[in-house]
């Protein structure tokens, strides 16, 4: 931990408002486990972006912003489709180098997909998105938590598109309620591969400070104490669970309730604190499946293959599961952020 406590971090502090786990051996890549979903193929992302240029947008209002740049709700003059605009806060360099490669190479229902990339006139690196009209999961729990059959539906959502990253050899590094996007029919796509990594080779080593530290994994803050049998995927995994909490409890879970540490307190937190407790009425399957995630071992946690198989997610009311949660899509106004 000195080398944690010695070392300059380049990361974001960013708070939102028992089946036995199975042996390290058990515990394979996602990549290389059976996986119950079935992804239909999607036309490929154009290589080039002649067919768009930026003179032929209209910035219709600011979506967000934050470290890795600012995004745009924008419209096509002549054709009149709306788009996400994602400008990149840094000139040309090997970071938004490499999240416009892995983000253009991704070809997924369930990843928010790729038109193009482009450059401003002040020579900053842009992406043309598909514009996800409902916002992100971290809006839908500001109005309240969200009930177990809803989440049921975002988990299943969220680890099919795990599945494809994870065999596409990419690690996200950055899963939270605000990367998840939500479309008006139900849809959840994972958003913001500013921090991702292509690993090219198995093991690759893809532990660092960048990220939002308030969802990293103890292994990315101490790997020596926690990456035991280091799986790279097993990062994202920790990041799920926490975000399903979150989800479910209303409110990050790991700090009490308007508190907003620093990051030192986090790292504490994450790395030596107890695993939250769950609140009453959750149900057992729930309980497993969080707990499945938040193994501070990496070499514990499940991998995203097997949590596509907890009775969790598997669940036989996935039709009912779905219905709640677009549902919740249309439940009135946010709840205001804490100050």
């Amino acid at each position: 931990m000195a080398l944690v406590r010695e070392r300059r971090l380049n990361l974001t502090l960013q708070l939102p408002t028992q089946d036995p786990v199975p042996s390290a051996a058990a515990a394979s890549s996602a990549a290389d486990c059976r996986f119950r979903f079935s992804l239909p193929p999607l036309p490929p992302v154009s290589s080039g972006s002649d067919a768009f240029r930026l003179s032929d947008l209209e910035k219709l209002k600011v979506l967000g912003h934050g470290n890795g740049g600012t995004v745009y709700k924008v419209r096509h003059r002549r054709s009149s489709a709306v788009y996400a605009l994602k400008v990149l806060h840094s000139a040309p360099s090997p970071s938004s180098r490499r999240e416009i490669d892995i983000h253009r190479s991704l070809d997924s229902p369930s990843v928010v997909r790729c038109h193009a990339s482009l450059t401003t006139p002040a020579g900053d690196p842009a992406l043309l998105l598909e514009h996800m009209d409902s916002g992100s999961l971290g809006d839908l729990v500001r109005r309240a938590p969200l009930p177990e059959p809803a989440l049921a539906h975002i988990c299943g959502q969220v680890l099919r598109g795990l599945h494809y990253l994870h065999s596409q050899k990419v690690v996200h590094r950055d899963i939270k309620p605000s990367n998840l996007l939500v479309g008006s029919g139900g849809q959840i796509k994972i958003a913001d591969f500013g921090v991702s990594k292509l690993l090219r080779r198995s093991l690759d080593a893809c532990v660092s400070y960048v990220g939002t530290c308030a969802y990293m994994s103890p292994e990315r803050f101490d790997p020596e104490a926690y990456g035991g049998n280091y799986d790279p995927y097993a990062a994202d995994v920790w990041s799920l669970g926490l975000t399903v909490l979150e989800l479910f409890v209303g409110r990050f879970p790991l700090v009490p309730e308007g508190e907003r540490p620093d990051w030192a307190a986090l790292m504490c937190a994450i790395c030596f604190g107890e695993p939250p407790a769950m609140p009453e009425g959750a149900s057992e399957e729930l309980r497993d499946f969080v707990g499945c995630c938040l193994q501070k071992e990496a070499g514990k946690r499940w991998s995203v293959g097997q949590l596509a198989s907890h009775p969790f997610v598997a669940r036989s009311d996935r039709a009912e599961s779905e219905r709640m949660f677009r549902d919740l899509l249309t439940d009135g106004p946010a709840r205001p952020e804490s100050s």
